[in-house]
């Protein structure tokens, strides 16, 4: 492994409207291949890499049950589905790259993907294959960002990556409070008490249960996850 990484398991929970332009809907191929190369060459570095997609490209199945007649249940289920296109989109495009990649998810998807086994899991990280962790948690109610803490818990990741829009935590919404400023450090205690949106209190509380260090950055910043990787300032980090 380079010496420059700090870290040698990390999860990345990629947000579904990274595999898009902003604002847009769907899968964009120049998206997906921008994200893919980004990951091909942290691969390259050495360490190994779990990741969690989003479904937000498609369907969010909280908002979609209240703009609809669609039970919340029901409309959960679809967003899983989503997060399932949204893995093996990536995953053939990593692929075409030249990276070894598996797509385990947590809904049954049996032609296209493998259920998510967690020593399964482990042993294609340990092969240096990138592994996307799909279907959320495999249960309604419960977000993306609840899941990635839960598989980084699983997995024993030694640092879970929230790649954004935006260049970390700010004090207020940067794009509605131009005054906004961003906070280059935080405790997990802070963020809940402070009740900062920066992802579910679900899943702060289960990184901050297992000690694993979180760091929201802008994937759309060509180099900011290597650094993360490497250890350096980037974005904002959260930890005890």
């Amino acid at each position: 492994m380079d010496r420059k990484i700090q870290y040698k398991r990390v999860l990345l929970k990629l947000s579904g409207e990274s595999f898009c332009k902003p604002g847009g809907f769907g899968i964009e191929g120049d998206a997906v291949e921008s994200i893919a190369e980004r990951i091909t060459r942290i691969c390259k570095l050495g360490p190994q890499v779990a990741i969690v997609v989003g479904g937000g490209n498609f369907l969010r199945g909280a908002t979609f049950s209240q703009n609809s007649h669609i039970p919340r249940t029901t409309a959960d289920y679809m967003g899983m589905l989503a997060t399932v296109i949204n893995a093996c989109a990536l995953q053939e495009t990593l692929e075409k790259l030249g990276q070894p990649t598996r797509v385990c998810s947590a809904i049954e998807v049996s032609q296209i993907c493998e259920p998510f086994i967690r020593r399964r899991a482990i042993r294609h990280l340990e092969k240096g294959r990138v592994t996307i962790l799909a279907g959320g948690t495999g249960n309604p109610f419960f977000s993306t960002d609840t899941c990635a803490a839960l598989r980084a818990s699983e997995i024993g990741a030694d640092l879970m990556i929230k790649a954004t829009k935006v260049d970390g935590v700010y004090t207020d919404d940067p794009k509605k409070n131009p005054d906004a400023q961003m906070i280059e450090k935080l405790t997990y205690h802070e963020v809940l008490q402070k009740n900062l949106k920066v992802m579910d209190p679900a899943a702060v509380s289960l990184c901050w249960e297992n000690r694993i260090p979180i760091v929201v950055l802008n994937i759309f910043v060509d180099g900011n996850i290597s650094r993360a990787f490497r250890g350096e300032k980037v974005g904002t980090i959260i930890t005890e």
